[in-house]
C-alpha cells in the first residue's frame, strides 16, 4: 500500500512498508532512485534503532545478548499510516512481541513526511514507552536520482570545511581517514570516490549539502539536526545517497553494550525525541 501527498510544486510518495519515501516528482521529473534491485533494491530507507553495522551484529542490554541486522528492523516492517492531508503523511511504527526479542524497549517510531513548497520535511519521532532509559539510533538513507552522467554532479558543501571521513573495514568504522578534497566546497562526483564503500563523516560544520548537475543547483538536503552523515553509491549505479545520521557502525573496540556504543542516543523513560531534515528540489 501507498500513500501520496502534494501540493502545487511536488508529489511525493511514500510505501507504507517501512514508511519509505519512493518518488519526489516535480514537473514529471523524478528526484528518488526507482530501486533497481540490480544496482540497489530500495529508495530511502528508515535506519533504526541502529545506524550501520554492530560488531557480530550482537549488542547487549544488561548482559544479555541480541542481534540485529545492519540499519536495524523498522526498515522491513509495516508502518500505520496515522494522519493524512494534502501536504502532509505520519507513519507509525510501534514495538511488538517480535521486536521486544531483538530490542527490548517497548517504543513507537513516527514518520512524519511535510511538503512546503519546492521541498519535502522529513520528521522522525521516538517514543519510549519503557519505564527506562533507552538507547537508539536514527538515520536516514535517500538515494537521489541522477539521470545525467555520473560525472556530470559535484557536491557543494554548506561550509568551507576540513571534510574528514572514516573508511570502513568489514563494514565497522575503522581509525582510518581521509580528507576529502574540495575546491571553494565543491567536490565533482566520481565512481573512485566510493571504491570502499560509504564516506562517513562523524562530524561536520555543514548543515545542508547541494548536488550541483553541469554546475547548477539541482537539489539541496539540509540536515541541522544530524551531526553525522554517510555518501554512498555502488560502481555505476545513477544514483547518490545523502544520509543524514544520528549514530553510526560499530568500531573494532566496541565493547558491546548499546548504552557505551559510540555516537549512541538515549532517551529517558516516556520522553520522545525529535529530528527533522529537508529535500528541496532547486
Amino acid at each position: 500500500m501507498n500513500t501520496t501527498i502534494s501540493n502545487s510544486t511536488l508529489t511525493v510518495s511514500i510505501k507504507h512498508a517501512g514508511a519509505e519515501l519512493f518518488s519526489i516528482n516535480n514537473n514529471n521529473k523524478e528526484y528518488i532512485w526507482e530501486g533497481n534491485p540490480d544496482f540497489w533494491g530500495k529508495h530511502s530507507p528508515i535506519l533504526f534503532p541502529i545506524v550501520g553495522t554492530l560488531k557480530n551484529n550482537t549488542y547487549t542490554i544488561d548482559g544479555k545478548e541480541y542481534q540485529l541486522p545492519r540499519h536495524g528492523f523498522a526498515r522491513d516492517m509495516e508502518f500505520q499510516l496515522i494522519h493524512k492531508s494534502e501536504n502532509s503523511a505520519t507513519f507509525s511504527l510501534a514495538s511488538t512481541t517480535e521486536t521486544l526479542k531483538k530490542y527490548p524497549f517497548e517504543f513507537e517510531l513516527q514518520l512524519i513526511y511535510t511538503i512546503k513548497d519546492a521541498s519535502l520535511d522529513i520528521e522522525y519521532k521516538v517514543i519510549n514507552k519503557s519505564d527506562k532509559k533507552m538507547p537508539f539510533s536514527i538515520g536516514a538513507h535517500p538515494a537521489i536520482a541522477l539521470p545525467e552522467n555520473f560525472e556530470n554532479y559535484a557536491f557543494e558543501f554548506e561550509k568551507e570545511e576540513t571534510l574528514k571521513y572514516y573508511l570502513l573495514e568489514n563494514d565497522l568504522i575503522s581509525n582510518k581517514t581521509k580528507v576529502l578534497e574540495t575546491t571553494h566546497n565543491t567536490v565533482p562526483l566520481n565512481y573512485s570516490l566510493f571504491e570502499n564503500d560509504a564516506l562517513i563523516f562523524k562530524t561536520l560544520e555543514s548543515k545542508s549539502l547541494t548536488i550541483l548537475e553541469n554546475s547548477k543547483p539541482y537539489l539541496k538536503v539540509d540536515f541541522e539536526d544530524f551531526p553525522s552523515l554517510g555518501l554512498w553509491t555502488k560502481e555505476q549505479a545513477p544514483f547518490i545517497c545523502i544520509e543524514p545520521w544520528l549514530g553510526y557502525s560499530d568500531t573494532a573496540e566496541n565493547s558491546g553494550d548499546l548504552f557505551e556504543k559510540e555516537g549512541i542516543l538515549v532517551l529517558d523513560a516516556n520522553e520522545t525525541f525529535h529530528s527533522k531534515f529537508s529535500i528541496t528540489i532547486l
